[in-house]
């Protein structure tokens, strides 16, 4: 499997791993916000899935964080 592919699915599972955290069931609004959530943890070099999910869950506590306001991992630091 190419690294961008595994790359891909980590990052993937890592915005799974939040929908189960939060236990609340996938949306288009919330799938956009994480996922450019988790690529952006990923480019600043966030290389595990368990780093990766772990920004998540911190950075967007529940569903109402992914929304047009929510923070980015930028006001994080």
């Amino acid at each position: 499997m190419p690294t961008h592919d595994k790359h891909f699915r980590m990052l993937s599972e890592a915005v799974q791993a939040w929908y189960r955290y939060y236990e609340v069931e996938p949306d288009d609004q919330a799938s956009q916000t994480l996922c450019s959530a988790a690529i952006e943890f990923f480019n600043e070099g966030a290389r595990s899935l368990e780093d990766v999910t772990t920004l998540l869950i911190g950075t967007y506590v529940g569903r109402w964080a992914t929304r047009v306001n929510a923070p980015t991992s930028a006001a994080v630091h």
